[in-house]
């Protein structure tokens, strides 16, 4: 039940890049001051594109910090 409602949340939020695509096609310049490239020239493409990277950037570092990475460890006698 609870890989279910996980798919099902993640296909919601896909539904709602989808549509948040559909509907913005015009063409933005995107600042990041922090990230020190942009500051000078922005980023100039479609509002869509530039949400799908964000979202896609958030998911995968979501994704990154919820699986974990590390090796386990055994607690044993020495």
């Amino acid at each position: 039940m609870k890989a279910f409602l996980k798919t099902l949340w993640f296909l919601a939020m896909l539904f709602i890049v989808l549509y948040v695509g559909m509907n913005n096609l015009q063409v933005i310049d995107f600042n990041f001051p922090i990230a020190g490239t942009t500051a000078k020239n922005p980023l100039h493409a479609q509002a869509a594109l530039i949400f799908f990277g964000v979202f896609a950037i958030g998911m995968m570092a979501g994704m990154a910090l919820h699986t974990g990475g590390g090796s386990k460890k055994k607690m044993g006698k020495d």
